[in-house]
């Protein structure tokens, strides 16, 4: 069951999709579904996904909440004092926002 507010996703970058489901493949056994040139999913114990897109590559994992309320969960984060770093938008699958938190950190939410 997914719960308002608890980490529900979590998406690494990836420079060469292939390569990293190869490895992750191999090492560990996981298995993927493509969403695309630039994006795998995984589901191995908590869901994620590696992201591929050079647009999108940060250096640092995305975790990703889940919100019920997107719109609700977007103006608790921004009167917490976190910053919107992108707005609501689409996705396949759903939507979600980016933002970062006091300490610096960019996190997202989704709602499908």
């Amino acid at each position: 069951m997914r719960i308002d507010g608890k980490l529900d996703y979590l998406e690494f970058p990836a420079a060469d999709i292939g390569a990293v489901k190869a490895f992750y493949g191999q090492a560990f056994g996981w298995t993927f579904q493509d969403y695309g040139p630039t994006y795998a999913a995984f589901n191995e114990g908590l869901d994620g996904g590696f992201d591929a897109d050079p647009a999108d590559r940060s250096k640092a994992p995305l975790p990703v909440l889940y919100a019920t309320d997107l719109e609700a969960m977007q103006a608790r984060v921004e009167a917490a004092g976190g910053v919107i770093l992108k707005p609501i938008f689409a996705f396949p699958g759903g939507r979600r926002f980016h933002f970062r938190d006091p300490a610096g950190n960019e996190l997202a939410a989704w709602s499908e």
